[in-house]
């Protein structure tokens, strides 16, 4: 429902029209429109989506015009608009229903999500952008309708949108039992959902601009999203390849404000109707949009870090869902969350046969296994295993050899060389790492360089615990003497190496593409994957692990890929089938029993014990609702409140149909803390990634 908003300039209702306005506010008491009168000079450019400045509560605000109307709910007095900044109708019926949505489900405002869907204005492109009235796809503009035309914020396209390519075919979607299927339903203007199991090898971004481009040929678009820049540029070059130069546009945080904002008011506009872009396009204003694409849904950069904090695959999903589109969840891997759509009937497996991936997927042993335990007995120990370096050095023979390390930096770890024991900062009792070589141990708290002598048995020595890339990457240029070794990760990331031999030690997430495919892989250090204090620590494993075997040349007489782990393990034997599906059902049913998401929605409080008891107390929580907790975060004991400043962590557990009264109820609880002024400040988030 409209309200009035709070200053100076109020005047009673009368015959001009009125605006009803979302204003850039976050507190949730005032998450809702607002009535404003349109000044008759303003009545021309106050269109529904423009964006428009106005007095609220003293203070002069941003805020979208979401609707003209002949007359406000309101019977008090109302403020005039204070400006229209720009005519240009920026936020569209359609992105305003899912702004609304995504901020319902994670218990957020409507102008947080709008900080996220919409960039800032760039007045110099939006003028250089706009074409005369009245021209065509080429250069027109968007057209609003008359003053009070339309319920929410939308407007109408001018012009007929841009041509349509023509129609392309199957390419390597026909190595799936279902792709050409998928790809029919597309060129038909259905709307199919399918959770895709891609096959490893260099073809994914094609796939994914092949199903664009069949959206594209049944005259409606396409929005694709991928983790970073680097697979951007991926699927950048196949999109150009199958569209043409213009055919599409890319969106990125990395580019400059006025060349994204641009980028943007051409598909705001209907002049392009196919985008790829990272996290922050998935609210990109995609006219008749068609088809949604995720790749690697796993990625921690789908997580929108500010608030709400909504996943790139829920948005789109939901996306999907609202505006009747087609939708592709993709990736070498397969997450629990995608394995729960799947399970709901909301999406179909759109995976290749068993005779398929054997004829694509490189050879993959694990070092633990019984075989090689029986001819090498320090395999279960050692941290280069004598089959790591033979598989290395044969095929090194052929071509690059890629070693993928967890982490970065040098030695992470270090403890007495005699007797065992961790080495601390003799100062303050932090952990010793080593930053460099022929360089002094070094506190990660207090940063000060210690002696190397144990506070245990006075002997002077150390031993690394846990080793980097770095170090690595110095060990492997000894036993590798005549090839040359080159890193990647942190801030430098390589794009591409070429095909002669070489040694690459990358970090998870950095390992550049080999020109014709690595000849082999080996993948260090599985312990310090699998044993992280995480739900998804065994998803994520074979994620990574699956991301770098794919890069490696396929089939039975291409590479090889040794995974550094206990042959046991599930995520160890799903690497080695190349069976991420089954391995994801399973951890699936584990979360199920355990009352673990996605087959639960959590909602995560964090803050001063005050303020958190307040919102769970003023909150009506669904019935069944499972609160844990407190617990203590900060501090020098865990789990224990801290000496000094208090904070703690609360979990709320309930089924997934109760989760949207979950954020229902906690939003009103906090409206009423922000309505108060409350001090404190509690932190909501719905379907954390991480509960620890």
């Amino acid at each position: 429902m409209a309200g009035s908003a709070g200053g100076g300039g109020k005047v009673a209702a009368q015959s001009l029209p009125v605006a009803r306005v979302a204003v850039d506010v976050s507190l949730p008491h005032l998450d809702r429109p607002f009535d404003y009168l349109v000044p008759e000079k303003f009545a021309p450019d106050a269109t529904a989506g423009c964006r428009v400045r106005v007095r609220f509560a003293g203070r002069l605000t941003g805020g979208y015009l979401l609707e003209r109307a002949d007359a406000s709910e309101h019977h008090g007095g109302l403020a005039f608009l204070e400006r229209v900044v720009s005519p240009e109708p920026v936020l569209t019926a359609e992105i305003f229903g899912l702004a609304r949505a995504v901020a319902d489900r994670y218990g957020g405002t409507l102008a947080d999500v709008l900080r996220l869907a919409i960039p800032p204005r760039h007045a110099a492109a939006e003028s250089a952008a706009a074409g005369p009235p009245g021209a065509g796809s080429a250069a027109g503009s968007a057209a609003a309708g008359p003053p009070g035309a339309g319920s929410a914020a939308g407007s109408a396209v001018a012009g007929c949108g841009p041509p349509r390519p023509p129609l392309p075919d199957p390419g390597p979607w026909a190595r799936y039992p279902a792709g050409r299927s998928f790809l029919a339903a597309l060129a038909g203007g259905r709307a199919p959902r399918a959770a895709w199991t891609a096959l490893p090898g260099p073809d994914w971004p094609e796939e994914i601009a092949r199903a664009a481009a069949t959206a594209a040929a049944a005259g409606r678009g396409a929005l694709i999203v991928v983790p970073d820049s680097r697979d951007l540029g991926l699927v950048d070059a196949a999109l150009d390849g199958l569209l043409g130069p213009g055919g599409h546009v890319s969106l990125a945080a990395g580019l400059g404000p006025a060349e994204r904002y641009r980028r943007w008011l051409a598909v705001s506009r209907g002049l392009v109707r196919v985008v790829a872009g990272t996290r922050s396009a998935m609210f990109a204003p995609v006219a008749e949009l068609g088809l949604v694409v995720i790749w690697d849904d796993g990625d921690d950069l789908h997580a929108e870090p500010r608030a709400p904090y909504p996943h790139v695959r829920e948005v789109l999903a939901l996306r999907a869902h609202r505006s009747g589109a087609a939708a592709l969840i993709g990736g070498f891997a397969r997450t629990a969350e995608v394995t729960q759509l799947v399970a709901s009937g909301w999406a179909a497996a759109l995976a290749p046969d068993r005779a398929t991936v054997r004829q694509h997927a490189p050879r993959t042993t694990a070092a633990g296994d019984d075989a090689e335990l029986a001819r090498d007995e320090a395999a279960r120990s050692a941290r280069l295993p004598g089959v790591a370096l033979r598989t290395a050095r044969e095929a090194l023979a052929s071509g690059p050899v890629l070693f993928q390390v967890p982490r970065r930096g040098y030695v992470l770890a270090v403890a007495c060389d005699r007797c065992g024991a961790r080495a601390r900062c003799p100062a303050c009792g932090g952990p010793l790492s080593l930053p460099g070589p022929r360089m002094a141990a070094r506190c990660g708290w207090c940063g000060k360089t210690a002696p190397p002598r144990c506070a245990q048995c006075g002997q002077p020595g150390l031993r690394a615990l846990i080793v980097g890339a770095a170090r690595t990457a110095e060990e492997l240029g000894r036993a590798f003497p005549a090839v040359a070794v080159r890193t990647s990760g942190g801030a430098d990331v390589l794009g591409e190496v070429g095909s002669e031999p070489a040694v690459v030690v990358a970090t998870p997430g950095a390992e550049p593409r080999a020109a014709g495919g690595y000849a082999a892989a080996v993948l260090l250090d599985g312990w310090a994957l699998l044993d992280r204090a995480s739900l998804r620590a065994s998803e994520e494993a074979l994620r990574r692990w699956l991301n770098a075997a794919a890069l490696v040349r396929p089939g039975a007489d291409g590479g090889a890929v040794v995974v550094v782990a206990d042959a046991a393990l599930s995520p160890v034997q799903a690497l080695v089938r190349w069976d991420p599906v089954t391995h994801a059902e399973r951890e699936l049913a584990e979360r199920r029993e355990l009352r673990f998401p996605p087959t639960v929605r959590v909602a995560a409080m964090s803050g001063p014990p005050d303020a958190v008891q307040d919102v769970l107390a003023a909150a009506g929580l669904p019935a069944g609702a499972e609160v844990l907790g407190p617990v203590w975060i900060g501090g020098d004991r865990p789990g224990q409140p801290p000496d000094g400043a208090a904070a703690c962590r609360v979990l709320i557990r309930v089924g997934r149909r109760d989760g949207t009264a979950l954020a229902r109820a906690l939003r009103a609880a906090q409206a009423v803390r922000t309505a108060r002024k409350d001090a404190g400040v509690v932190r909501l988030q719905l379907d954390p990634a991480e509960l620890l």
